[in-house]
């Protein structure tokens, strides 16, 4: 560092501005440097939009590959590339940064000569890891700041690597310092894990806790970046002090009294239990120390409110008779302070989740019109199938539609209590333990999963990739086999089967002729609550967007087929056979003046695991929780691979 930088530090920290500040600043100004990408989302709104436009409606006829790069990894590959400058990486140019699946490999890529310039290969158990890990053993993807290059790898630990040369700066162990007794966090062996980007926010790095599934009780958590010491966390569910909730804390507007988690796992009369007797909480007064509540979804951050935002997962056993109440504060969004966790607002979206709708998805922000007036607002497309316009600096509920018309397990949403008003029949609950719920929709993937949403300030609209997937569900008790929770056991208890919506839903206009489609890429109006224009697809569109100053939207879909649309009309403009299923997330960036498209090739994920996972080719339509039914015809379109696969113009 030159000694006239050095000064230049030395005078901003004398003028009170921290380091918080200055490595908030740099990625931030990364972000507004469209021949980057710099976070997950693209910017702190998770737009994943770019202003580069050398790629426009008028020439993405003409669109090639300009390169591929092989991770050496077969399974899921999720999560997109990082593409930084020499400025900040400490490297002679452009960089690019990819990550595989599990063993989670770090590759610096020089974009001057496509040569791997360092690599980093973790050493974690596969055995103790992977055999928790829901849903395939995916990674999605980097995070950056202050020279450093994150990775939150599957077995927990989150690693700070330099930019310039892959060396391992800091480590820190994600979760293991909190009793068990009291519902803390756990190792692989007790059933948590990781998946997501980790995400920097000014002098911090964001990590989440995978693991509902096997009754983790979950949370997010901000280490400082410098060193990788704790800064904060909060769990999803808990008393107040764990939660990290105050007297100012608020939902719809009102204040959350005192350990309202706690109340919400069995105090609600309205919830029938009658397998469970008169007696129906006796025992489960503790449920939340098992509680579920996931956190690993994309995380926007408003800097004016210094507000973080992200969504908490489904509660533990998915069998919803033995937790009665809403459970709070699993299936919820979260606004809390970045530097304190401190929660603002919170809105829990479904209750007492009967059917796995995690609320985990992306959150996005933009300033939209809503019933005519100008608004601060926080888009959110749940797995429930409900598309959420919020206040993101109150809280307030201002629109709450099905972006699929087949959603059925809910009539509405109230828009004065926030509650969905469910459909008895819909309900595993009211239906009773072992006893098969039929045609619910969605499925338990939900209209929308991992896939991140993207926006376009070109359009106002919102590009969602979607399921159009129902189920039959069963919840499971103990008597007819189900499990009580176990550390590092399965905590499911349910059985499903998966199949097309067409089947439940035979008007719905977002049926193929045949009405077996299983998913839609749709563009969303969030100011009123309705679908502008429709694509219908053969398979869940399970990728993440991009949209463009060209206006065109890029997405993916399993049955391995890259494509680029308008903006405006949805009018395909361009496709591309890739060589497997994409679930990873399209992103965009200019190297020597020229636009470049990248997307990672490698199906996976829940609705891919048939493919993706050896041995599921010949499972039960039951397996992979009800996927392998749905989705064995995708054995017949791809296969196994780990390719990033790079475009532009001739």
């Amino acid at each position: 560092m030159s000694k006239l930088i050095k000064k230049c530090l030395i005078a901003l920290l004398a003028l009170g501005l921290s380091t918080s500040v200055l490595a908030n600043d740099e990625v931030r100004k990364l972000n507004e440097n469209p021949n980057y990408w710099a976070y997950p989302g693209g910017d702190y709104n998770n737009w994943r939009y770019t202003e580069l436009n050398q790629i426009n409606t008028k020439n993405a006829s003409k669109i090639v590959a300009a390169w591929t790069f092989s991770t050496g990894r077969l399974q899921g590959h999720e999560g997109g590339p990082l593409v930084l400058p020499g400025s900040a990486t400490g490297l002679g140019g452009d960089t690019l940064y990819i990550h595989s699946s599990f063993p989670n490999d770090v590759f610096a890529i020089s974009l001057d000569t496509l040569n791997i310039v360092w690599y980093y290969e973790p050493q974690q158990d596969e055995a103790e890891t992977t055999s928790v890990m829901c849903c395939d053993i995916v990674n999605r993807g980097l995070g950056y700041s202050m020279g450093q290059i994150y990775l939150q790898q599957a077995d927990t630990t989150l690693v700070a690597l330099s930019a310039k040369d892959g060396s391992v700066k800091w480590t820190a162990q994600n979760g293991g310092d909190i009793p068990a007794s009291e519902g803390g966090p756990r190792t692989p062996k007790e059933g948590q894990t990781n998946t997501h980007a980790p995400h920097p926010i000014k002098d911090k790095v964001f990590t989440g806790c995978s693991g509902a599934e096997f009754g983790v009780r979950c949370w997010m958590a901000a280490y400082n970046a410098k060193d990788g010491s704790l800064a904060w966390r909060a769990f999803s569910m808990g008393p107040d002090e764990s939660i990290r909730f105050d007297a100012n804390t608020t939902s719809l507007g009102k204040k959350v009294g005192k350990d309202s988690s706690l109340k919400t796992w069995c105090a609600n009369a309205d919830w029938k239990a009658p397998s469970l007797g008169p007696n129906k909480c006796k025992g489960l007064t503790d449920q939340w120390k098992s509680g579920g509540g996931s956190v690993w979804g994309w995380w926007p951050a408003d800097f004016d409110e210094n507000l973080m935002y992200y969504g908490s997962g489904n509660p533990s056993t998915w069998n919803p008779v033995v937790r009665p109440g809403d459970n709070k504060w699993s299936m919820t969004m979260f606004a809390r302070d970045i530097d304190t966790g401190v929660a603002r607002w919170v809105y829990q979206m479904t209750p007492h989740d009967e059917w796995d709708y995690d609320g985990i998805n992306e959150m996005i922000l933009a300033d939209i019109k809503v019933k005519g007036k100008m608004t601060p607002a926080l888009v959110h497309f749940d797995r429930n199938g409900y598309g959420y316009t919020m206040n993101r600096k109150t809280g307030a509920l201002l629109v709450a539609e099905k972006y699929d018309p087949a959603v059925n397990w809910s009539t509405h949403v109230d828009m004065k209590t926030g509650y969905p008003q469910t459909v008895e029949s819909k309900s595993t609950h009211f239906q009773g333990e072992d006893v098969v719920s039929k045609d619910v929709c969605p499925a338990a993937l939900g209209t929308k999963d991992q896939q991140p949403a993207a926006y376009s300030p070109r359009t106002n609209l919102f590009y969602v990739p979607t399921n159009h997937v129902c189920m039959t569900y069963e919840p499971v008790s103990y008597a007819a086999g189900g499990n009580q929770y176990t550390a590092g056991a399965a905590y499911v208890n349910a059985n499903l089967t998966m199949y097309p919506a067409g089947a439940v839903c035979p008007d719905c206009p977002n049926n193929n002729a045949a009405k077996d489609n299983m998913g839609n890429f749709i563009a969303w109006d969030a100011g009123t609550g309705k679908i502008v224009w429709n694509i219908v697809e053969q398979w869940s569109v399970w990728s993440g967007v991009l949209t463009t100053a060209g206006d065109v939207v890029f997405y993916g879909t399993l049955d391995a087929y890259a494509k680029a649309v308008d903006a405006k009309t949805g009018k395909l403009l361009w496709k591309f056979k890739a060589p497997s299923g994409i679930i990873g997330n399209f992103n965009s960036w200019a190297h020597k003046g020229k636009q470049y498209v990248g997307v990672l090739s490698g199906i996976g994920g829940w609705a891919g695991a048939v493919v993706a996972i050896p041995g599921l080719a010949a499972a039960p339509d039951e397996a992979a929780l009800g996927a392998v039914g749905g989705y064995r015809a995708l054995l017949n379109s791809s296969r196994n691979a780990g390719i990033l696969m790079v475009f532009s113009l001739p």
